[in-house]
């Protein structure tokens, strides 16, 4: 037996040595290394590869050489591969699931929109054909991750059709009537994708119910249970909630990088509580929403002046689309409004970095008394559980509850509506007035369902469901 997995990133990168050679690097994060352990557990005799695409020039020339073992990196075109990642995948799949447009000026679908989605088609195409070419007409399961390979099912089912087949849904899922804005073939495109699959799987039972209602809507399709039946073939639904890998993490938490960083925060902030944010300058992240509650936590609650500083750590994330690029510079001068509002010359309130510094935010975590996460929508949000997972006293967690883990955490965070800024501020305050021994006790409570939920645990649940 194969077990095939797909994803747009895969777990090792490559980049071009001092003398033109390839060097490789594992990839970073919980997850990939969670997954990687599930595919060593596997029964013996069972052949693991993971196929994903060559992101840079180094990946490509290792795909062209046939490097990677295990690792089958795809040498897509680069502009077949911008087009389908950034103009269809990240600014029309991601907006409609996340519902970020901004209807009265956008979306709006001609002809270069048609354009854009052929590359989609072929990015699809290429991978489905890989698929099949591993499955090798012989006994397989495949397991394909996220909107970036959403018609790869149904292209896999048609080129293999005794392979089984797993699709996992990293977003959220829209709701019927605003998924309906994709132009109709495209919205019934992917429906259809997806319904290939034996096994379409959903972070929240939230998302899993609005894919269904989708499938009924717009496709009519029939549903039962979990199961939806379309064209003669069901597909099973399921939630799987995805937690950490709290030993790997606890472990890269403690290395002598993050624990030198942890230290600088603690000397730079003076003793003052820590409100802690980890983020990328991500859209639905509503950083911008963040900032406004902690304003008026100051300006509500005099109280906290001087007293708190809020640590807001932003990776840069899609900087090539205009959108994130103003949105990033409405971030950078709220925050100089800040603190030239609120600051003193001993006590600078917010502290704002727009870099990509991952020892440094494990750091942030360590140190934090409240962890601040209020996504506007997001499909899990790993940061939710990692920051109580490392904090070195345990923090209060203010969620949000458009997170799909809300749904995983509950009564162990402090839920709050993100577009309320005056409810945030609230828990903010609440959050900072709460004892130290409730912060650890939840703290340890999401610890526990973080660590019940490991990535693991997650991918296996993906390839046991293909029976």
């Amino acid at each position: 037996m194969k077990v095939l997995v797909a994803s747009n990133r895969g777990p090792v990168s490559y980049r071009f040595a001092g003398d033109g050679s390839l060097t490789a690097s594992r990839g970073g994060g919980g997850m990939i290394a969670g997954v990687m352990s599930a595919l060593a557990a596997l029964p013996e005799g069972t052949e693991a590869i993971w196929t994903c695409a060559a992101l840079s020039d180094a990946d490509r020339a290792a795909a062209r050489s046939g490097l990677g073992g295990d690792v089958r990196m795809l040498d897509i075109p680069p502009e077949t591969f911008e087009t389908a990642y950034n103009d269809i995948a990240n600014s029309a799949l991601w907006f409609v699931h996340h519902m970020l447009f901004d209807t009265p000026v956008r979306p709006r679908f001609g002809a270069a929109f048609q354009q854009d989605w052929t590359a989609y088609v072929a990015y699809n195409e290429t991978f489905a054909a890989a698929l099949a070419r591993e499955a090798d007409g012989g006994p397989a399961k495949a397991v394909i991750q996220d909107y970036h390979l959403a018609l790869a099912p149904r292209m896999l089912r048609e080129k293999a059709p005794g392979v089984m087949i797993a699709h996992f849904e990293h977003t959220p899922w829209a709701p019927a009537a605003y998924y309906r804005m994709l132009p109709d073939e495209v919205g019934r495109a992917i429906l259809d994708g997806m319904l290939g699959a034996d096994h379409a799987g959903f972070l929240s039972r939230r998302w899993a119910d609005a894919f269904a209602d989708c499938c009924v809507d717009i496709l009519g399709a029939s549903v039962s249970g979990s199961a939806i039946t379309y064209r003669d073939h069901v597909t099973e639904v399921a939630v799987h909630p995805l937690g950490i890998d709290v030993p790997w993490l606890r472990d890269r938490a403690a290395q002598a990088d993050v624990t030198e960083h942890a230290r600088g925060l603690r000397e730079v902030t003076d003793g003052r509580q820590l409100i802690v944010r980890v983020d990328r300058t991500e859209l639905s992240k509503n950083i911008l929403g963040g900032l406004e509650a902690y304003r008026e936590l100051l300006t509500t609650e005099p109280k906290w002046r001087g007293r708190v500083v809020h640590v807001a750590f932003a990776y840069p994330s899609r900087s090539g689309l205009p959108e994130y690029q103003a949105y990033t510079a409405r971030v950078q001068r709220l925050a100089e409004e800040i603190n030239a509002e609120f600051g003193t010359a001993d006590w600078t309130p917010l502290l704002l970095e727009v870099k990509d510094d991952y020892a440094r935010s494990l750091a942030a975590c360590r140190v934090a008394d409240v962890l601040l996460i209020n996504p506007i929508r997001d499909g899990m949000n790993l940061v939710a559980q990692e920051g109580p997972v490392l904090s070195d006293r345990g923090c209060a967690l203010v969620l949000s509850r458009e997170a799909g883990a809300a749904s995983l955490l509950g009564d162990a965070a402090l839920l709050v509506n993100p577009f309320d800024i005056a409810q945030t501020a609230r828990a903010l305050d609440t959050a900072l007035a709460m004892p130290a021994d409730e912060r650890r006790r939840r703290s340890a409570v999401i610890a526990a369902a973080a660590r019940d939920r490991a990535p693991a645990r997650w991918f296996a649940e993906q390839v046991n469901a293909l029976r």
